[in-house]
């Protein structure tokens, strides 16, 4: 066990630790800013073309190989969540293992930051005995989401037991989802219920983070209450259907304006009053919004609601129809099925929550609570206390 330290003046070298999807980089990105504002030294090891995308260009970067696989737009359900487990996450920690101990090896953190899905961080903190954090940037397993389905828990358990008996420290016993010195969640207790897991838990909210800089028609924009629509990367005909749905309902309703991202191009023939783009700068966009569309996505449900704006959320797979009851359960907006919405549900949904003040009622306490909790800047005291 190789013992690291951050130098004589106080100051740490983090290595953050990510798997190759955007959504559990974004809210470490700021976090690593505020680091660096504070005086530490931070580094991150993954996928490098990837990084490259989301990080600005002075940030240093480990390679690490993380292969992904695609997966089928219609694999659902528990089908989802096992294509999640053993063709993504377990092959991943494996592929990522000798690369986040090289930059362990050269780098010389005093402490490590994980990403929950990122597993290959926890066991390299296992093998070198350093200090680490986990960076759960999804409530869904804060919350326990197999609490119901115990047989799958015990199924995930026995994966990661596997892994660690494999690749990591035998004799640990916690669960490698979640650090024994700190877990940082990018929610609070407001949103997503209280934890449900025996884990040294700091609920710090989103971390707000500068977008990087993308064309957009501002001059569009005048005083109509906006909708901004956004379901990810499209799945499939049911994915291209939902978004054509809300345009048809935007297009009914001229007393709105929509922003619509379309990363595919699928969409055609749209109103004058509907913004459709590939890509848009979505926190300055959710400055000017009444209403969000979203897949519940975890950031995106965070970002709108860190700006007390209420939702209508339509889940997919993998995280979201957790994120989806979070939303409902809070009050902050109402749930559609995303396979089966039309244009006339998913314009009532929209009228409803735009004429009901209590959703944005909602959305404010939660704002509230996300203020309260300091995102980044808590985020990084918290990183301070263990590394």
């Amino acid at each position: 066990m190789r013992e690291h330290a951050g130098d004589a003046s106080g100051r740490g070298r983090f290595l953050l630790v990510v798997p190759p999807f955007t959504g559990h980089v974004n809210p470490l990105s700021a976090v690593a800013a505020e680091l660096a504002g504070r005086g530490h030294q931070v580094a991150w090891a993954g996928d490098p073309v990837f990084l490259a995308r989301l990080l600005p260009a002075c940030a240093k970067v480990f390679p690490v190989w993380s292969p992904v696989p695609d997966r089928p737009a219609d694999v659902l359900g528990f089908a989802a969540w096992r294509f999640l487990w053993e063709r993504t996450l377990i092959p991943l920690a494996q592929a990522m293992l000798p690369g986040v101990l090289q930059a362990i090896e050269e780098w010389e953190p005093s402490a490590l930051v994980v990403d929950q899905q990122a597993l290959a961080g926890a066991l390299a903190a296992h093998r070198t005995g350093l200090p680490w954090a986990t960076s759960a940037t999804t409530s869904s397993e804060i919350t326990d989401p197999l609490a119901a389905m115990p047989a799958v828990g015990r199924w995930v358990s026995g994966l990661l037991t596997e892994l660690r008996l494999r690749f990591g420290d035998p004799m640990a016993e916690h669960d490698l989802r979640f650090s024994p010195h700190l877990v940082l969640a990018f929610t609070t207790p407001a949103l997503a219920g209280e934890s449900a897991v025996p884990a040294p838990i700091r609920f710090v909210g989103p971390a707000r983070r500068t977008a990087p800089h993308v064309e957009f028609p501002w001059d569009r924009l005048d005083d109509r209450p906006l909708v901004f629509v956004s379901v990810g990367t499209l799945n499939g005909d049911s994915g291209a259907r939902f978004l054509s749905g809300c345009v048809d309902a935007l297009g009914e309703r001229p007393d709105l304006q929509a922003v619509v991202v379309d990363p595919g191009g699928t969409l055609r023939d749209v109103p004058d009053h509907v913004i459709v783009r590939r890509e848009v700068p979505q926190t300055d966009v959710l400055d000017r919004a009444a209403l969000v569309v979203c897949h519940a996505g975890h950031n995106t449900v965070c970002e709108a609601l860190d700006r007390a704006v209420p939702l209508v959320v339509a889940p997919i797979r993998d995280d979201q129809p957790v994120i989806a009851e979070q939303v409902v359960r809070s009050g902050a907006g109402v749930r559609l099925r995303f396979a089966h919405a039309r244009a006339a549900q998913i314009g009532t949904a929209i009228d409803n929550v735009l004429a009901d003040d209590s959703y944005r009622a909602a959305a404010k306490r939660i704002q509230e609570s996300f203020a309260q909790a300091g995102g980044a800047r808590a985020a990084a005291a918290g990183l301070e206390a263990i590394g």
